[in-house]
Formats: C-alpha cells, sequence, structure tokens
C-alpha cells in the first residue's frame, strides 16, 4: 500500500482492494487476491480477549484450505478432530454420522480464537497490509471508494470486500439489503473441564426440546462449548438468559447432560448471539462484494459457516479479478450464485426441521412447519 502522511494525524493511502473484516470470509479473498498481484489491506478490529464460542469445521474446507496454503497450518495447530455428530431429532434415540470415511476425511472443533489469527497471519506474510480498527465512512469518488476509519485514516480503494458478518455493514450502505428468514438465537456457555482434562467425545451433539434445541462439542485443551438455540423472543419465557435456569434446562435433557456431566458447572457468564438465516441481496455491485455471513448467514444446524466464508471469499476474489480485466459481468454473477446459494439451503433447512414432528403445536416448530419460504428474488 503506497500513502503520504497528511494534517491532524490523519494518514492517507491508496490500494486495489480494501478488505472490512479479518475472519476466515475476509482473509480467503485477501489471500488469493495478494496471490494474483492485487495491492489489498485488511481492516478489522484488534482481537478481543473473551472467550469465543467454538466451532465445528466441516471435512469439505479441507480442500478449500488447501488451496489457500492453509491445511497443514491448521492439522498442526492444535485443533480438536471432530469425527462426526449425533443428532437427537425426530425421535429419542440419537443418530450418528461419521464423517471419517468421507471424501475428505475428519473435520474440526475449532479453536476459533487461534484459527481466525493463522488466517490474519498467513494474509500479511503473503503481502495484504493490516489496519486495527473498523470501516466508518464510504464514499464513491469517480473509480474508486474513499474510506474513513475510526483511527481517522483515509484510504482510497478500487474494490471493496464487506467481511463484517452478519450486520453486512458495507453493503448496508452501499444499498443492498439483508433479509433475515428468522431471528434464531443462541445463548452460549464455556464449560471448563477439571485441570483441563480433554474428554473422550470427537463428536458434536445436537439434541431437540420442545422450545428449540441444543447443541454441544468438546474444545481443543478440554471443556466444552453448550449452545441453547431458540427464537429471540422466547428466550425469556423459557429463562435461558439466566445463567442458573439455563443449566437446569440443560440437566433435563437425555443426551446433552451424559456429555456436560464431568465437566465443571454452571459456566461463569453466557453470551448471547444471533445465529438465525439471512441474506444480502444484492451480494456485490460496482466495485464491491459481500463474503461469509455479510452474503448469506446461516443456521447452526447447518454446520458450514467456515465452508461457506472460504468459499464465498475465494469466489468473489475471483470475481474482483474478472470485473479489473473488462467483464462488467463477473460480479453481477457472483450475487446470483449466491442467492441461489441461499435459496437452496433454506429448502434444505426446512426439509431438517420439519424431521421434527413431536412438538409441531410449540411455537419455535410451528414456526418452521410452515410453508417453504421462497428465499431472495433476484
Amino acid at each position: 500500500m503506497s500513502g503520504t502522511g497528511s494534517g491532524g494525524g490523519v494518514t492517507t493511502g491508496s490500494c486495489d482492494v480494501l478488505v472490512a473484516g479479518g475472519g476466515p470470509a475476509g482473509c480467503a479473498a485477501a489471500l488469493a487476491l495478494v496471490r494474483a498481484g492485487g495491492d489489498v489491506v485488511i481492516v478489522s478490529p484488534a482481537a478481543t480477549a473473551d472467550w469465543q464460542v467454538g466451532e465445528s469445521c466441516a471435512p469439505a474446507a479441507r480442500p478449500l484450505l488447501e488451496r489457500l496454503g492453509l491445511l497443514d497450518r491448521v492439522v498442526l495447530d492444535g485443533h480438536e478432530p471432530c469425527y462426526g455428530f449425533q443428532a437427537a431429532w425426530g425421535g429419542d434415540a440419537p443418530a450418528e454420522v461419521s464423517q471419517v470415511l468421507g471424501p475428505h476425511g475428519a473435520g474440526w472443533h475449532l479453536d476459533r480464537a487461534r484459527f481466525d489469527a493463522a488466517f490474519l497471519e498467513v494474509a500479511e506474510a503473503a503481502g495484504a497490509s493490516r489496519h486495527t480498527g473498523r470501516v466508518r465512512g464510504i464514499g464513491r469518488r469517480e473509480d474508486h471508494w474513499q474510506l474513513t476509519t475510526d483511527a481517522g485514516r483515509v484510504l482510497r480503494a478500487r474494490y471493496l470486500v464487506d467481511a463484517t458478518g452478519r450486520p453486512a455493514r458495507l453493503a448496508r450502505r452501499l444499498g443492498a439489503t439483508p433479509s433475515r428468514s428468522d431471528r434464531l438465537t443462541a445463548v452460549a456457555g464455556l464449560l471448563a473441564a477439571p485441570g483441563g482434562a480433554a474428554g473422550s467425545e470427537h463428536t458434536s451433539l445436537v439434541e431437540s426440546t420442545p422450545w428449540g434445541w441444543w447443541y454441544t462439542a468438546p474444545l481443543p485443551g478440554g471443556g466444552q462449548v453448550l449452545m441453547a438455540i431458540t427464537d429471540a423472543d422466547l428466550v425469556a419465557g423459557t429463562h435461558l438468559h439466566d445463567r442458573d435456569a439455563w443449566w437446569a434446562q440443560a440437566q433435563r435433557t437425555r443426551h446433552v447432560r451424559h456429555r456436560i456431566a464431568h465437566l465443571d458447572a454452571p459456566p461463569r457468564q453466557l453470551r448471547v448471539l444471533a445465529a438465525g438465516s439471512s441474506h444480502t441481496w444484492p451480494a456485490a455491485g460496482r466495485g464491491w462484494a459481500a463474503v461469509g455471513d455479510a452474503a448469506t448467514a446461516t443456521d447452526p444446524l447447518a454446520a458450514r459457516g467456515i465452508v461457506m466464508a472460504l468459499a464465498t471469499g475465494l469466489d468473489a476474489a475471483r470475481a474482483i479479478l474478472a470485473d479489473r480485466t473488462g467483464d462488467s459481468r463477473a460480479l453481477t454473477a457472483y450475487a446470483r450464485r449466491i442467492a441461489a446459494l441461499h435459496r437452496e439451503y433454506l429448502r434444505a433447512q426446512a426439509t431438517q426441521y420439519r424431521r421434527e414432528q413431536r412438538w409441531a403445536a410449540a411455537p419455535f416448530w410451528h414456526r418452521r412447519h410452515r410453508a417453504l419460504p421462497a428465499g431472495p428474488s433476484t
């Protein structure tokens, strides 16, 4: 990135592509663009000391990580292997799905802070520049964007990549419309293992309830993430925002309670996270593209957040490179692919929720047994 200083401590500079957000989606796009010769700047907030909710990374991410040159780093970085998942869904007995014998082998239960930090390190090592902060202002100036950050920097970029997650902060400012399909909310707790001892389970577990469902998975270094998932307006009625009530609900489960029996309880704090499905339309336009959750955010039940982050980051980079060489339809085509992917996801989501009929009259399930959502239009 080239730049000159200006008065008042404000710095100015220019680049080919500015990526807002330093998660896997933004870093995947940055890596692909840098390796194609682009001058890329990543603007992302500083890492916080707060614990991050762990996430399972599906085996389908392996070829994408290999393409990005990160597979060996992930394999050696101490993440917990994920051999599959169990689901008590539609009946009392859990069904088990093994991933080990699939074409890509096992996935991982991630230390998410370590995973994200690795992406940033590799992107910077490849040649991307990084500024700590957030993009606060955007303006169009002929053939480029002019942006300001909360640190007072003024930056010029030919292209923008919105990797700001579900809020889709840049896309909103550029006139795109995020559309939410539901208001799913996760109330998550981190359960510590006594003495940091690791558990013997290497699978995720999902268990449905009348008000929603539970998800639990082991974390690297011992401990477990446990999440109660329901609609935002149902949290208060089930008292899931209260730590003791949340823990009492977990003890009433048939299968989850056995997974967490050896862990310290209850957790010191709970985190409330948006977990609903949403899509931004369009997910790209003249000189910009949204990636990851800023483009298409999915239900945790789909377990494809990391895969979609990597895939959309790489796809958006290809579209930007094509646009740069004169293909004026490339970004529009990318937006249409994102819309088609989200429509396909909504159909699969509806099918999965309809498999649970035991509490069809309960508000959470009744909402999901309605007519199949139409999805985003193009």
